[in-house]
């Protein structure tokens, strides 16, 4: 084996180590500074292989409890500086994940741009941001951070002070002391109004102002305006698969501080404009259309008669004010000084056309080098690409709830009994009865569970919504364990139930019924279950109307389901068996797919995911879930989102346009390998999991999931119901406190036996060489084997109490993951992890120094707090560490 080269470290890290070493000494003390860089300084030796390991003093045992917690907390500051460093140097980015890049290599393959507008006229892609809870860090702390990258910034361009006056390297300093007094953990659980306005400062912040900058880039790079294809979705409101806390009333919060985020930014646009267009009449021409919408703004001043456009724009911020305070509920910081004629805008359409007309003036004069682009035009994209609503609330709920609401629902109006006792086909006959009926079920003289009267709740706010903010602000419903027909025709009815599905030949539904397959079988069954509901003539109308079905895949449930190797197969299948019934059906797919930050969730790079998509089953339609951690990551400063957001529209468009790089024949034959490989992969993974006597104790007592329960990051509960078995553990804990142990099972268990059974090494390489998708499975496979640690990870097996059973265990996981390292090393013809990809080799290489300390602590505090011991400075360590070990790996939920 090859040894690793040198590490080159990054500038920045230097620079910023350096001033949160001097922030340490002053703050803690000089006696605190030198004991942490001992304890640094013999980590980064150990891992150079400068020292023995087990022949040098760690520190680690010379800290009291009061050092331990500063410790941790200095070890995590730096991780989190050094994401910022390697974030602002484009570690992160990838080669030719640009439009612009994408364009030109349509263009060799013969694409045209009018063939990709075409393509983007009808296209959706969008981020959907959750509170699916695997954020560890404050929003105080991701706040100071990103403060410190406008600061460094400002340096890139060779400023020495801010706008204040203030010398940027001494700014930076102030930061980063304020970083180490800021208390890392919340005191209190989240609620769902928290996660509704850490989102909303996503949105506002960093959305708001990116994307009509991207879009203004897309538009020079095709030469043509394309529509607003790229838009963002959220769950935050209106998830309650499994969380209580989410209500009727958090639907409409989360909407309203959208609409109160979208429309405030609107009208400091406008105010900004109208003090921009001071174009006079005496200079310049202007059309009936501007002259009117002055005269009707209420603005009679002598001094601003011959300026149309300010009057205009006067008059439409006195309407959208108007509109502010319709929705927000209350009048905006900057009140009108005039009353224009016409009243409040009932749509974004409305507000549109208005300054539509003022850039069609602008037009006809100087070339119409006023009218395109500048703050008009993006705020004409603005309008049109946030509406009212700023990000479209998807609404999801478990598919057994739906059915006990539907259950009381027909047994109180006396439909039927006992509809649980129905089978598929019963059940299928009677909804669709009652969809075809304008008879309501809810009657005012019933008595209805409290779950069924939440239910209704939800689908009237959702009316509700779409009387308020336009049909854009609620289009689609996500039916989790989605598994028949059935499951999809009952949300119907409670849509129904709200008038959001309207009876008739054709029959009308404002909001998509979207079906979320998860588990392996759910995927297998997917193609059976879209081909019956196609099937049904009012379904198909419906969907002929629309133009479109969306499919929601999950990553998640289908790898803690079958493992790594298995789920993204399984996916890949499904997705590829679902492109033909969607065929047959005459309608485009749109796939949402439900991807965490963690390999074993579905992360990894979203450019490289997207590319490796089954020919044909993007087609300019996808939807993808961002959540905790990851959001920070890629959408933290409005620099990041725009590297992303870049990334995933140009892998969208290679995903829909390239040509297929297999031949059918290739494609069979690899298609087949697959198979087989992802059999034994999930024999091995169920092997251990599922079928190993005592695996389920060895779990909960190797890793911290118990300790993670604690943590206060998320609305959420950790399981589904109060039952310990892994199959009701939420995806999330399972992926993350493996992953705190360093361990990652996940993310490669099952892969390294079915690569060592199968016996055709060329064939597996003439793979990894032509196809996307394994090249994408075996990164991924690669990244996750390159941050656990083996070593580490039987320090955390032997808290199991059993010893006996910790060690067999222990074994069989460590065996699998050197077969494992072995198999991929032979595939990818590599002598040691990531030596093909030196810059995340570099990224992975510069941490493990700073996570294994952080490690150990987390061991011995996990054995005092298990022993009984009720310092509760010893519970405040454990969560720091887990907080420290999650910021350094990064997608570790």
């Amino acid at each position: 084996m090859s040894s690793a080269p040198p590490i080159t470290q990054n500038p920045d890290i230097r620079f910023l180590g350096r001033l949160l070493g001097d922030v340490i000494k002053a703050y803690g003390g000089e006696a605190l500074f030198r004991r942490i860089e001992y304890i640094r300084s013999a980590s980064v030796d150990r891992a150079r292989g400068i020292v023995d390991a087990h022949n040098v003093d760690s520190g680690l045992d010379a800290l009291t409890l009061d050092d331990t917690l500063s410790f941790v907390r200095g070890f995590m500051l730096f991780s989190m500086l050094a994401n910022l460093a390697e974030d602002r140097q484009g570690v992160a980015a990838e080669p030719g994940a640009d439009v612009a890049s994408a364009l030109a290599r349509l263009e060799q393959e013969g694409i045209s741009r009018s063939e990709v507008l075409d393509l983007l006229n009808r296209s959706l892609i969008a981020p959907v941001l959750t509170a699916h809870p695997t954020e560890v860090r404050r929003k105080s702390m991701i706040d100071h951070r990103n403060h410190i990258a406008e600061l460094m910034a400002l340096k890139d361009i060779g400023r020495t002070e801010t706008v204040d006056g203030d010398l940027i390297d001494q700014a930076i300093y102030r930061q980063i002391a304020l970083l180490w007094q800021t208390r890392p953990l919340r005191r209190e659980r989240l609620y769902v109004a928290d996660e509704v306005e850490t989102a909303l400062a996503y949105l506002r912040d960093v959305f708001l102002p990116a994307l009509p900058a991207l879009y203004s880039r897309w538009q020079r790079a095709l030469g043509h305006r394309p529509a607003s294809f790229l838009r963002p979705g959220t769950w935050i409101g209106g998830d309650r698969d499994g969380n209580p806390f989410v209500t009727a009333d958090s639907l409409r919060l989360a909407l309203s501080r959208g609409a109160e985020a979208v429309l405030g930014h609107y009208l400091r646009q406008l105010h900004a404009l109208g003090a921009e267009l001071s174009i006079s009449t005496e200079l310049a021409e202007v059309t009936w259309e501007v002259e009117k919408l002055a005269e009707a703004s209420g603005d009679k001043s002598s001094t601003r008669s011959d300026e149309p456009y300010r009057r205009a724009i006067t008059g439409i911020y006195s309407r959208l004010t108007k509109t502010y305070e319709a929705l927000a509920g209350r009048p905006p910081e900057r009140l009108p000084r005039y009353d224009a004629d016409g009243g409040a805008y009932a749509n974004p359409d409305e507000l549109k056309a208005d300054l539509i007309e003022l850039s069609h003036a602008l037009n006809r004069t100087g070339a119409g080098s006023l009218s395109s682009g500048g703050a008009l035009g993006r705020l004409i994209r603005a309008v049109e690409t946030f509406g009212f609503h700023l990000a479209t609330l998807d609404m999801r709920q478990n598919s057994d709830v739906h059915e006990r609401v539907i259950a009381d629902l027909l047994k109180v109006a006396g439909v039927e009994a006992d509809y649980l006792a129905l089978d598929e086909n019963a059940r299928v006959a009677l909804l669709r009865s009652e969809l075809q009926s304008k008879r309501l079920l809810r009657t005012p003289f019933g008595v209805y569970d409290d779950e069924t009267l939440s239910e209704l709740a939800i689908v009237e706010a959702a009316a509700e919504a779409h009387r308020l903010y336009g049909p854009e602000a609620i289009t689609t419903y996500i039916i989790s364990k989605a598994a028949t027909v059935s499951d999809m025709l009952e949300v119907n009815i409670l849509l129904k139930e709200a008038g959001l599905y309207v009876p008739g030949d054709p029959p009308q539904a404002a909001v998509m019924v979207v079906p979320l397959f998860e588990t392996i079988g759910d995927l297998q069954n997917a193609p059976e279950v879209m081909t019956d509901w196609f099937g049904l003539p009012e379904v198909a109308a419906v969907t002929t109307a629309r133009g479109h079905q969306e499919v929601m895949v999950g990553y998640s449930d289908s790898n803690k389901d079958g493992g790594y190797l298995t789920s993204v197969w399984s996916l890949h299948e499904a997705s590829s068996a679902l492109k033909s019934v969607f065929a047959d059906a005459g309608a485009a797919m749109q796939l949402f797919h439900g991807r965490g930050g963690s390999v074993g969730r579905g992360g990894g790079s979203s450019f490289a995911a997207i590319r490796a998509q089954p020919p044909g089953t993007v087609q300019g339609r996808i939807r993808i879930t961002e959540q905790g951690e990851v959001i920070a990551a890629k959408y933290g400063t409005r620099e990041s989102a725009m590297v992303n957001l870049e990334a995933v529209t140009s892998a969208t468009l290679l995903a829909s346009l390239e040509k297929p790089l297999l031949k059918p024949e290739e494609a069979k034959k690899f298609g087949a390998a697959m198979s087989t490989l992802s059999d034994s992969a999930f024999k091995a993974f169920r092997g251990l999991v599922y079928e190993t006597e005592g695996f389920r104790t060895f779990f909960r007592q190797m890793t911290p999931i118990a300790e993670i329960a604690d943590l206060k990051i998320g609305s959420r509960p950790a399981s589904r119901t109060k039952s310990d078995r892994i199959e009701d553990l939420r995806a999330i804990p399972w992926v993350f406190s493996w992953a705190q142990a360093r361990t990652m099972l996940p993310g490669w268990y099952g892969v390294g036996q079915a690569l060592k059974g199968f016996e055709d090494m060329g064939l597996l390489r003439e793979m990894l060489e032509a196809w996307p998708f394994f090249q994408s499975t075996l990164a991924n496979l690669e990244m996750v084997l390159a941050k656990s640690d083996m070593d580490l990870a039987e320090r955390y097996a032997e808290l199991v109490e059993d010893k006996a059973m910790g060690q067999a265990i222990f074994g069989q996981i460590r065996d699998g993951w050197q077969i494992t390292h072995d198999c991929l090393l032979s595939v990818t013809r590599q002598t040691r992890l990531l030596q093909k990809n030196p810059a995340l080799d570099q990224s992975i290489r510069l941490r493990l120094p700073y996570i294994e300390p952080l490690n150990l602590l987390q061991i011995e505090l996990l054995k005092r707090h298990r022993a009984g011991e009720d310092d509760p400075r010893v519970r405040e360590g454990i969560q720091l560490s887990i907080n420290a070990i999650a910021t350094a790996l990064r997608n570790s939920g």
